[in-house]
């Protein structure tokens, strides 16, 4: 790697910190046109202009406050750690200033701002970040602390190469990566799609009836979550092996996860009230994550739920099959009805058992039942048989764009 030089960012860039104003200085429209913090897009590294802030034209705002095209704009400050150190490169001198939570990095001659773009999307880079607040409440970045990041400096002539193979490389990856979110959105929306539009339509023979009509007529159980109060199962009383202790989290992709979920002691079990789901139940989240839906399977006798969760406990199998509920509580219909009482004037989404036992649920014949079940059965693993392979090709994008970047800084492409 002739000619090569391992430099710090203060070696080779200069910074400045972005213009302060006050609330008062803030209006609808003015010539003034601010960029903050959430104008960088952290998925893309690229400006997003689509909410823009503009402040009085009695503001001076100095030369040194505009964007400069071939600089890179930087968030330096942040309720998210995850937007901290974020960049995007400036493609044109738009004549926006930016704010006093940005900076902005202005590679000196001899050094490429494409290529200095590049490095500051680096996994080093980002581990450099990480590490500057690892451990510590940290939302801000010190230009003090940034200008030690170190990267490797080719030649101008080698920066441009690189720069080129990797924004020709990068602009493939996108559209790659642009039409594999699109499949996984069709892989996901093949089996919502089949869900609304069999709810949507109800055939003959069809009922629809609150959850405490179910209930009365023997149907169903009457729902129950788990423990409130005093008696409420603890992180202290944690085990490593026992009883299973379900939380919303615990319902993923329509099982429960009993083996990675946390355990309570059988005696602290069984001093319990409530809150004993069984195998067969439908489990179904109603505090904080809302409208989560499992079937519950195990070999044991019974399970625990946390107050996130209530069991539905089919009890005539001639009029409700357990797949079937588990679908009908998936439904469009029924999700948003929850939705709707959750968000009632409440600062924590939650649905209690009383507010439960108003909801409607439709269900058809049992023979009915069992059929639409076994076919949305069969369309919901293979949306989510693409949907994985969907996913896997998006990580494969992402660690091929990793491995790109390793090459090019250390001199491998």
């Amino acid at each position: 790697m002739a000619g090569w030089e391992t430099k710090t960012l203060g070696e080779i860039c200069e910074f400045q910190r972005g213009l302060t104003y006050g609330k008062s200085d803030e209006v609808d429209s003015s010539d003034n046109v601010v960029l903050r913090a959430n104008n960088i897009d952290l998925a893309t590294h690229s400006l997003d202009f689509t909410d823009l802030r503009y402040v009085s034209s009695s503001v001076s705002v100095p030369a040194a406050k505009l964007v400069c095209k071939g600089s890179l704009l930087i968030c330096t400050a942040s309720g998210s750690k995850s937007h901290l150190g974020k960049i995007a490169y400036v493609d044109e001198d738009y004549g926006y200033a930016f704010g006093g939570f940005m900076g902005q990095i202005t590679p000196t001659p001899g050094v490429d701002g494409r290529y200095l773009y590049h490095a500051l999307t680096s996994s080093e880079y980002k581990a450099f970040i990480a590490a500057l607040s690892d451990g510590v409440n940290i939302n801000n970045l010190k230009f003090d602390d940034l200008r030690h990041f170190s990267l490797p400096v080719p030649p101008l002539p080698e920066q441009q190469r690189i720069v080129a193979i990797l924004d020709e490389a990068f602009e493939g990856i996108a559209t790659a990566k642009a039409n594999a979110e699109q499949n996984l959105k069709n892989a996901r929306d093949l089996f919502d799609g089949s869900l609304a539009k069999l709810f949507a339509q109800p055939g003959e023979g069809w009922e629809s009836k609150s959850v405490s009509e179910w209930v009365a007529e023997g149907v169903l159980a009457k729902p129950q979550d788990g423990n409130h109060g005093e008696i409420h199962p603890t992180k202290a009383d944690f085990v490593d092996v026992g009883v299973p202790f379900v939380m919303a989290a615990d319902l993923v992709a329509g099982d429960v996860d009993t083996v990675g979920c946390r355990f309570i002691t059988e005696s602290q079990a069984k001093s319990l009230r409530i809150g004993f789901a069984k195998s067969g139940d439908v489990l179904l989240s109603h505090k904080g994550t809302i409208g989560r839906v499992a079937i519950l399977e195990t070999s044991d006798d019974y399970v625990v739920l946390t107050p996130q969760v209530t069991y539905y406990r089919p009890l005539k199998s001639e009029r409700v099959s357990k797949e079937f509920l588990y679908f009908c509580l998936m439904s469009p219909g029924f999700q948003s009805q929850m939705a709707e009482i959750a968000g009632a004037g409440s600062t924590r989404a939650y649905i209690g058992i009383t507010k439960q036992l108003e909801l409607n649920l439709t269900l058809p014949p049992i023979e009915e039942q069992l059929a639409l079940a076994s076919k949305l059965g069969e369309i919901q693993v293979a949306s989510v048989r693409l949907a994985k392979i969907y996913e896997k090709k998006l990580a494969a994008l992402d660690e091929l764009k990793k491995s790109l970047l390793h090459q090019a800084f250390t001199g491998l492409l």
